[in-house]
């Protein structure tokens, strides 16, 4: 027979991501990216765990479902600020549940910072301030060994990991249908991604691409790149991650005559409008203000842009 006690209990959910947009009438938008654990305990779910009694137990899911119901039913100043949700999910679970003795609720804000051009802010482009990560790579080849006297150099700069996120303008229609596809048409979304871009140079003679303005390169590299993800004003520019990515590297080539390609890599980060209908919520299409966003698995969309082959090599 059992003796041992339980001298501490608590169970919950943990690793929520919720997302809260607000849209403002002005055009005006703003983000809250949220990871939330939610704990509640209490005398009565002793049993739950000495007797296999769940009939007091309120379900990990049911707390999932309560943190994107307050997301979407709060008034917007008590979601975007954490402490404030954090205490008025607690609230809520304390005054619904009697048996709930305490409810435990921490927050783990993602912080997006809104990008700015021109010293203006963006009305709905963000991205995750100080991430990325700056990389360069030389490759020397000997054209005609053992000779040295004749080298190919290849440089391939880039960075990684540059995080961003806009909540609307992007699109995703009009793509193959067959008995497989059940995508719906998506003619405005939230488009994330994580971004991976290299650039590369190639010459024959070192001291002559030393002396490029690499920092100047990275810069606009990186400019472009939020830039094209942000402003371009055509329309089917935003009409894929495709389309984006290739506005990109076009860019770079553009602007800096000593690129000879670029390579990008974006995940597609999903964020999909949480169903809020067994709720009597909308939350879906037009009304979507609550997103849950999906790691795994993501789309993968890769590139390499390159000038019409001159001869070079």
């Amino acid at each position: 027979m059992e003796t041992s006690i339980v001298k501490s209990q608590a169970y919950g959910k943990d690793r929520v991501r919720v997302v809260r947009v607000v849209r403002h009438a002005d055009g005006w938008q703003e983000i809250a990216d949220y990871s939330v654990r939610c704990l509640l305990s209490g005398d009565q779910f002793e049993s739950s765990y000495t007797k296999g009694d769940n009939k007091l137990v309120v379900a990990t899911d049911s707390q999932k479902n309560t943190v994107f119901y307050l997301a979407k039913t709060l008034p917007a100043e008590k979601v975007m600020v954490p402490e404030v949700f954090a205490s008025e999910v607690a609230a809520f679970m304390i005054g619904k549940y009697a048996h709930v003795t305490t409810c435990q609720v921490k927050i783990i804000t993602k912080p997006w910072e809104r990008m700015k051009f021109e010293s203006k802010g963006h009305p709905h482009s963000f991205y995750r301030e100080g991430k990325e990560t700056r990389w360069t790579e030389a490759i020397i080849t000997k054209v005609n060994p053992p000779s040295a006297d004749q080298r190919k150099v290849t440089i391939n700069s880039g960075f990684y990991d540059l995080e961003v996120l806009k909540t609307t303008n992007s699109a995703f229609t009009d793509f193959w249908r067959d008995e497989l596809a059940t995508l719906p048409d998506m003619p405005d979304r939230i488009l994330s991604t994580k971004v991976l871009c290299q650039w590369k140079f190639i010459d024959t003679c070192l001291g002559k691409l030393q002396k490029l303005p690499f920092d100047a390169i990275f810069a606009g590299a990186k400019r472009n790149t939020l830039d094209a993800f942000a402003n371009d004003p055509r329309a089917w520019v935003h009409a894929s991650v495709q389309t984006t990515m290739y506005i990109m590297a076009d860019r770079i080539l553009n602007d800096f005559a000593a690129v000879d390609d670029v390579y990008y890599a974006l995940p597609n980060i999903h964020y999909f409008p949480f169903d809020l209908s067994p709720f009597g919520l909308k939350n879906l299409q037009a009304d979507a203000e609550v997103y849950m966003p999906i790691a795994d698995p993501s789309g993968y969309i890769t590139a390499t842009v390159s000038r019409p082959n001159k001869g070079k090599f």
